[in-house]
């Protein structure tokens, strides 16, 4: 083989790899971009009729900061349904389903404040506060205590 034909084969090689990468990337882009409208999703909060919520947390507000409490009680059947339900209600990456006892023994087991600790910091594939930054420390707990409790715990 002569010096240029081994040149004009590294040349030939580094554009393939180039151009390779360069394909990939502009796909991943194309694959990964929403083409949905630039408006912001609205929560979808499902009601259902005849249901009474399984918990409420009600904050003392004598202790807390009156910066970030208003005294209100959280419905944890909202919180729920706008942010744990994608995911509880089916199964979704490996979630217990809520209302399945068998699922959710082993994590009752583990205790309520192992529960709300997995999910506010995230365990496994569930994000930290189930992918919400916004929901507080006490929301997510009613949360996860709502599950819980739908599902045959008594936290």
């Amino acid at each position: 083989m002569s010096k240029n034909s081994e040149l004009r084969s590294v040349i030939e090689t580094t554009a393939v790899v180039i151009g390779s990468f360069v394909a990939a990337v502009i796909l991943i882009v194309l694959l990964t971009k929403d083409y949905s409208s630039a408006e912001p999703a609205a929560e979808k909060v499902v009601e259902t009729s005849n249901t009474e919520p399984v918990a409420q947390v009600v904050m003392d507000t004598a202790e807390s900061d009156s910066s970030d409490s208003s005294g209100a009680a959280i419905d944890a059947k909202k919180i729920v349904a706008a942010n744990c339900a994608m995911c509880h209600e089916g199964g979704l990456m490996g979630a217990p389903k809520i209302g399945s006892e068998d699922q959710w023994a082993p994590r009752i087991a583990q205790g309520k404040d192992t529960l709300i600790s997995h999910a506010i910091n995230g365990i496994r594939q569930m994000p930290a506060r189930g992918g919400n930054a916004k929901l507080s420390d006490e929301e997510v707990a009613a949360a996860v205590i709502d599950m819980a409790n739908a599902s045959g715990g008594n936290l």
